[in-house]
């Protein structure tokens, strides 16, 4: 993730990665879905209630670091909370504010690195949001950290940070080599979505594969990243070490989302 300031050489190649992964996946994102506005409901009516239930507001000012084309932050403001979104994404920020103003929805948009967000000038968030697995593209302890110090100076005293993440210490002890096929129909055509992870150590390659049949035969889109299979562990001490307290991990069964939910608390 590209952000200002000291930063090694690893780290801007890491950034620019990231960014290119994003970039290239903005417009096609919805297509890994059944029905991207379905899914958009659906999370805002899991989601919502945590933020409500740990921030104590029907209405809370909410940052989504990590927004992409708007998954969350679109259905959270639907439901009437006061959304900011940021990204490192410009396409897929892009995207969102399009996505936004379709719906009538008043979202400010920045493009920002969860390492370095001083590019967004708002502050004094009830909560701060990281969805979709985004924690793990910081690929070193240290990019977490300053991730996780990042985010807090961004939440009021007592705000919340909210975000969910693989359960990495399961899959850690499996290394699944393929996720997927998933096959959806749409307008009398068929298209099929799959996932082949490469492991490196405790990171892997993600390929991310939408095969669309069309007109003219059948068409692959191909997008790559890197992810740290990040233990929760070191998600806790790197919270931890950003001054956050009552670090809780909200299982599936719990809250019926599709992955784990941490919640942790600004001292």
């Amino acid at each position: 993730m590209e952000a200002a300031g000291m930063l090694s050489e690893r780290e801007p190649n890491m950034a620019e990665s990231v960014g290119t992964f994003y970039d290239d996946l903005a417009e096609s994102f919805h297509l890994m879905f059944e029905n991207w506005n379905h899914t958009v409901s659906r999370q805002a009516a899991i989601i919502g209630p945590l933020l409500e239930r740990y921030t104590g507001k029907s209405s809370a000012y909410i940052l989504d670091c990590a927004c992409g084309i708007g998954t969350q932050t679109i259905g959270l403001a639907q439901r009437g909370h006061i959304l900011v979104g940021s990204d490192i994404s410009g396409a897929a920020v892009a995207r969102a504010i399009r996505e936004a103003r379709a719906r009538d929805l008043n979202i400010r948009f920045h493009v920002a690195d969860m390492r370095d967000l001083s590019s967004v000038p708002e502050s004094s968030f009830d909560a701060v949001l990281a969805g979709d697995n985004a924690l793990p593209h910081l690929l070193s302890q240290p990019d977490l950290e300053r991730a996780a110090v990042e985010i807090a100076a961004k939440l009021k005293p007592s705000g919340i940070l909210l975000a969910t993440i693989r359960d990495y210490d399961q899959l850690l002890l499996t290394r699944p080599t393929m996720q997927g096929p998933t096959f959806y129909e749409q307008a009398g055509k068929t298209r099929f979505v799959h996932q082949v992870w490469h492991w490196q150590g405790e990171q892997y390659g993600l390929h991310v594969y939408i095969t669309l049949e069309t007109a003219g035969g059948w068409q692959v889109k191909h997008f790559d990243s890197r992810y740290r299979a990040l233990r929760r562990s070191d998600l806790n001490q790197a919270l931890q070490t950003a001054g956050f307290r009552d670090i809780q991990w909200l299982e599936p069964e719990m809250t019926s989302f599709y992955q784990p939910v941490v919640i942790a608390t600004r001292s």
